[in-house]
């Protein structure tokens, strides 16, 4: 079975709670080891971030979930990563 290592989110979310307090709500999470929030453009009550979380044996549905809880929704899932080891992506003639 494939773990999930990686996964990259694009989420909508209020001003409360603040990154810093989402960022630790998330780093709890069963299998978390690591996790950062980027912060892209802000509105008055709003704010689109980039989330990614990394670890072993990470749930999608738990963090979709607490995102959810704490008024946020998820707008597209960027980028996964799954099996023994992370692969990072590689740089081609076309890019």
């Amino acid at each position: 079975m494939g773990n999930l290592r990686r996964i990259v989110l694009d989420v909508l979310k209020p001003l409360e709670p603040n990154i810093v307090d989402l960022v630790r709500k998330i780093s709890e999470l069963s299998g978390v080891e690591g996790s950062n929030i980027t912060i892209y453009e802000i509105d008055h009550h709003v704010e689109n971030a980039k989330i990614t979380v990394e670890g072993e044996q990470l749930s999608y549905q738990e963090l979709h979930d607490l995102i959810v809880e704490t008024g946020g929704a998820v707008h597209s899932i960027d980028e996964v990563a799954a099996g023994k080891r992370t692969v990072e992506e590689v740089v081609t003639h076309q890019d």
